[in-house]
């Protein structure tokens, strides 16, 4: 089934609580093509958004983790791309306004709801929280004598959500449910109905149930004062959980203050080493080669986890820059024959690095490019020890290989900016993750699985699963076990 959208009435409906709200009056352009939609005037509907007390939260503690989890797992059977008419919409408004091609984002919808099958909100609950927590208080003693019972308890929350996978609005929506969060999603221009249609599939689902009436899902303009200057209060919203650039988090930062936390996750920039035992043989190299051309082109590059630099310890001598040269020649062909379900060449690159690219084919000296002709994708093999000056804005399956003689050439380079970095061999990560940590890197992981990304780990050198919530704790202090303040001695 391929239904083709009218893109002049692309609009966005305002889902507060359970109610779609649909008296279009706002314009919007897009972040993808600029093409125009439209959406209710959310300064209207503001006051209606917020939960006005916590104790709007009780309702959700009516019901058990294992109906949590029975819930988004009936919600994940729903979210079927033949089946459904809002993921369908979803999917097709953001074939036209992504980067990402057609074969792609569909396997990313009717991939993604997995995330809500039962079994694995259990895992990401129970390893990144401990379930005993959400469930009720946990009691420890502690060395003075009292005993601590320390409860997970939900929040209300903002959410302001990327658009560069659909991915992301699942993930938002599992860990608002396993928390007991109260969840006001800004869905973002380039990407606005996924969120919308999981919205609109819960109401369609249980439209009573509480977690539906704990979503309000919407857009508005970041900046927009009449919204966020209501919104963006601690007796409104405890915790904000911002995805995206500086202009995403800007928008946000001025609001906060004691009482409203920000739980920032900004873009990062990603890596890839590889070892001289890339070069053992020709079968390794070609393993090796094909591990990085996924790390490239997964999503078409659009990701955060992707490969962009990738430091091959080759050594820069004659013999180093052949294997560094062959293996360039390896991932391009492996790049260009990955399967249309997780790569494809870019549908719009971006023209000021296909510059870049033609004028490093011209410098020989320098750099080596290898394809990038039909935009299909290139990798540019540095001749030196140094990344192209273009690196930040590698894209469309875009990668730049950099012969090293040795790993301090690549340490220099990791910052607090650098999320994954794909490693091989096995023994060279373990070598190196406790150099890496301490210089800003904060995921490793095996070369080719830079994109395979787990929501029961951590992000981004942080824990937000844990800090959506709010860690209560209630003490018992016994007189004959804790050292009462009162009795003891004057000075």
């Amino acid at each position: 089934m391929r239904k083709v959208v009218d893109m002049s009435d692309f609009k966005v409906p305002l889902i507060i609580r359970g109610e779609v709200i649909e008296d279009y009056e706002v314009e919007h352009r897009d972040g993808g093509l600029g093409r125009s939609f439209l959406t209710p005037n959310v300064a209207n509907y503001v006051d209606r958004m917020v939960a006005k007390s916590a104790a709007a939260l009780f309702d959700l503690y009516t019901i058990s983790f294992g109906e949590i989890c029975d819930y988004l797992g009936e919600l994940g059977e729903r979210l079927d791309l033949d089946k459904n008419p809002h993921w369908r919409e979803a999917f097709e408004v953001s074939c036209h306004a992504s980067n990402i091609s057609r074969s792609v984002l569909e396997a990313v919808y009717r991939n993604s709801r997995a995330a809500l099958d039962p079994a694995h909100v259990y895992e990401v609950a129970e390893v990144r929280i401990g379930i005993p927590f959400l469930e009720g208080w946990v009691r420890t003693r502690l060395a003075d004598g009292r005993a601590i019972d320390v409860r997970a308890m939900g929040s209300r929350s903002a959410h302001v959500i990327a658009g560069n996978v659909p991915f992301t609005a699942v993930g938002t929506t599992m860990r608002c449910a396993l928390t007991r969060n109260d969840a006001i999603v800004k869905v973002p221009s380039n990407d606005p109905l996924t969120m919308v249609a999981i919205a609109r599939t819960m109401i369609d689902m249980a439209p009573s149930h509480p977690i539906t009436r704990h979503l309000t899902v919407g857009y508005w303009k970041g900046g927009d004062l009449a919204v966020e200057e209501v919104l963006y209060k601690p007796h409104h919203i405890e915790k904000i959980v911002a995805w995206g650039g500086l202009a995403s988090v800007k928008h946000v930062t001025r609001y906060i203050q004691p009482g409203l936390e920000l739980i920032a996750l900004d873009p990062k920039r990603s890596a890839t080493i590889i070892g001289r035992e890339a070069f053992d043989d020709d079968d390794t190299m070609r393993e090796v080669a094909r591990r990085a051309a996924t790390d490239i082109g997964v999503a078409n590059q659009e990701g955060c986890a992707n490969a962009r630099v990738i430091y091959v310890l080759s050594g820069t001598d004659a013999d180093g820059l052949a294997n560094a040269n062959r293996l360039g020649e390896l991932i391009y062909r492996e790049l260009t024959s990955l399967p249309a379900v997780v790569s494809t060449p870019p549908r719009y690159p971006n023209r000021e690095l296909l510059d870049h690219l033609e004028s490093s084919r011209m410098n020989d000296d320098f750099y080596r490019v290898i394809g990038g002709e039909q935009r299909e994708g290139a990798i540019v093999v540095s001749q030196l020890d140094e990344p192209v000056d273009y690196s930040p804005m590698l894209s469309g399956r875009v990668a730049n290989i950099v012969p090293v003689d040795s790993i301090d050439k690549v340490t220099a380079a990791v910052n607090a900016y650098t999320q994954t970095i794909g490693i091989y061999p096995e023994s060279l990560k373990r070598r190196l993750r406790d150099t890496l940590a301490l210089f800003g890197a904060q995921r490793l992981t095996s070369l080719g699985y830079a994109c395979n990304v787990a929501i029961a780990a951590p992000q981004d050198a942080i824990e937000p699963i844990r800090r959506m919530c709010k860690w209560v704790v209630d003490e018992e202090c016994e007189a004959s076990l804790v050292i009462p303040l009162w009795k003891l001695a004057p000075a």
